[in-house]
């Protein structure tokens, strides 16, 4: 009989171009960002340097996803999750 992965366990280490999802979405904002510099901006080497700084990002980026100890990530997904009350005891004020 096959065993399946449990889906959280899944998106613990899901990665998107190398990087996990919270970094993606910060290198994906500096893109946005960037866009919308280059958009309004009349100059060649203010374009040039923020395709270096976006590049320069990347490497940073997955360098730190290579070696986490650099950074320290808690941990975004709980262990369980569950509905459930966590003291039946009320402490509302009488």
């Amino acid at each position: 009989m096959k065993r399946y992965e449990i889906y959280k366990d899944i998106r613990k280490r899901a990665v998107i171009m190398g990087l996990p999802i919270s970094l993606f979405a910060l290198m994906m904002t500096s893109v946005i960002g960037s866009l919308l510099f280059i958009i309004f901006s009349f100059s060649f080497l203010v374009i040039i340097s923020i395709f270096l700084f976006n590049g320069g990002l990347y490497a940073v980026l997955t360098q730190l996803t290579k070696q986490p100890a650099l950074l320290h990530f808690k941990k975004v997904f709980p262990k369980t999750i569950s509905n459930k009350k966590l003291s039946p005891l009320s402490y509302e004020e009488n």
